[in-house]
Parts: C-alpha cells; sequence; structure tokens
C-alpha cells in the first residue's frame, strides 16, 4: 500500500534522518547514480537493449544497498517498510523528490557541515 500524502509524510522527518556525514556523502553519490540507471534503463527497454537493461538494474541494486548502509550509520532510523508496494514508492519518491529537495533546500549541505567528522 502506498502511504497517504507520502511526499509530505516522508518529507516531515527527512532532513532529522539524514545527519550521518558518510550517509550524506553516500546519497549524494547513489541517488545520482540511481536517477542515472533509471533513465539508462528505460532508454534500454525502449531499444531493447538487454545487455544496458542489466547493466542498469545492477547500477539501481548498488544505488540501493549504499543508502541501506548510509541509513544504518543514521541514530534515527527510517520508519520500517509495511510492504512491498511501500517500499517501493518510497524509495522512488525519495531519489527523484524528497533527496533532491534536501539538497536544493540548502539542508544537505547545513547538515554535512553540523555533522562531526569521523575519527
Amino acid at each position: 500500500m502506498v502511504r497517504p500524502n507520502l511526499l509530505a509524510w516522508q518529507w516531515s522527518d527527512y532532513v532529522a534522518k539524514h545527519r550521518d556525514r558518510g550517509n550524506l556523502l553516500i546519497h549524494i553519490v547513489a541517488v545520482p547514480l540511481f536517477q542515472l540507471a533509471t533513465l539508462v534503463l528505460v532508454y534500454a527497454v525502449v531499444t531493447r537493449f538487454v545487455v544496458l537493461a542489466t547493466s542498469a538494474v545492477a547500477a539501481m541494486v548498488v544505488a540501493l544497498v549504499l543508502q541501506g548502509r548510509g541509513h544504518r550509520r543514521e541514530p534515527e532510523a527510517p520508519t520500517p517498510f509495511a510492504g512491498a508496494a511501500d517500499f517501493v514508492s518510497r524509495f522512488v519518491v525519495e531519489q527523484w523528490v524528497t533527496f533532491p529537495r534536501l539538497v536544493l533546500s540548502g539542508a544537505w549541505s547545513q547538515n554535512l557541515r553540523r555533522a562531526p567528522r569521523s575519527a
């Protein structure tokens, strides 16, 4: 099930759940990787280029795994997923709307400046 008011719900605590320096740095690389891989996947499907589609899916999985590891670094864990539709909708919205909003709002750079550096 897709959450009602997903955009507002996700944004409501997004800044608080993205404060760890490592997680922020992972996201600034992994989200564009996912976005690019999504576009490549669409192109590969349209052109029936199976090898390219497979590579795009692999890149999407890498981006997903990296972000999962980044989120484990956060003191405040994300809300658990309520099933497959919740996972897919939340993840796609995070990649295409919420994380870009974090960057464009300046909150990503503010959180990065405030995050303690690892020893």
